[in-house]
């Protein structure tokens, strides 16, 4: 069962049934405060919906005199945590994120003399057709040459995704742009720790012929192999619709006046 709560005139959730009563035992939310589910024709207190929850102890406060503030209700709702970003959105934002670092990386490549090495490898080649060592021979130069420009690159990439995703955004550019966020298995923010796990999982997505990715279009909560070994989502709606905002239930799910 999916309970709403009315506080200050707004409506939050939906919340599932043994979340609003772990809340209801701590003290995030209160007997007082007013709830409606499928089925009820108005809103009642919490209290007449769970008579067996015993009141929470009020919470303590610095000045004893002072009034209680009511307590925070949480702010990731039972359905925003199963509205997951399908396969295409997330190969979309994908592709997005390539753009937003094709730039940086052709700057760095030009910087470390990418465009000279590159014409040198392409006369090497040229002369060497036919001769297997002297190809080989052009791309080992190739690459000594360019070796710390690729280094660089590769660094680029690993920061860009594990400081973003891990960041107050909770995605990249391309996520922000497609209206998704990566979050764990309980719609928070991940470290950056558990970000950079998730990167380097990608590379066990991509050696199995990419199906680590492919994952996203058919398993149960659209995650890829790398967001199961991380033990993360990728879902709908950007971090900063959650922070302060509250959704509202379909149709008018009873008179509310709270």
């Amino acid at each position: 069962m999916e309970i709403w709560i009315g506080r200050d005139g707004e409506r939050h959730g939906p919340y599932k049934e043994d979340d609003v009563r772990q809340w209801l035992r701590s003290g995030q939310v209160s007997r007082d405060d007013l709830a409606w589910h499928e089925g009820l024709a108005d809103w009642q207190p919490l209290s007449v919906l769970f008579p067996d929850m015993a009141a929470a102890p009020p919470p303590a406060t610095a000045n004893p005199y002072a009034a209680p503030s009511a307590p925070l209700l949480p702010q990731t709702t039972a359905a925003a945590l199963e509205d997951y970003a399908g396969f295409w959105k997330r190969v979309a934002a994908y592709i997005l994120d390539a753009i937003v670092l094709y730039i940086p990386q052709m700057l760095i490549e030009k910087a470390f003399g990418g465009d000279a090495a590159k014409a040198t490898l392409k006369q090497a080649s040229l002369d060497a057709v036919g001769n297997p060592d002297a190809m080989m021979a052009a791309n080992m130069h190739y690459y000594a040459t360019m070796w710390p420009a690729m280094l660089l690159i590769v660094v680029l990439g690993v920061l860009y995704f594990t400081v973003c995703e891990s960041s107050a955004w909770q995605g990249t550019l391309g996520k922000l742009a497609l209206g998704i966020r990566v979050t764990d298995m309980e719609g928070r923010r991940i470290s950056f720790p558990r970000a950079l796990g998730r990167y380097f999982a990608k590379f066990l997505s991509a050696i199995i012929l990419g199906i680590g990715f492919l994952m996203v279009a058919w398993t149960q909560r659209k995650q890829g192999l790398h967001d199961m070994i991380a033990g993360t989502l990728v879902l709908n709606g950007r971090a900063s619709e959650f922070a302060h905002s509250a959704t509202k239930p379909a149709g008018n799910g009873g008179s509310f006046s709270a």
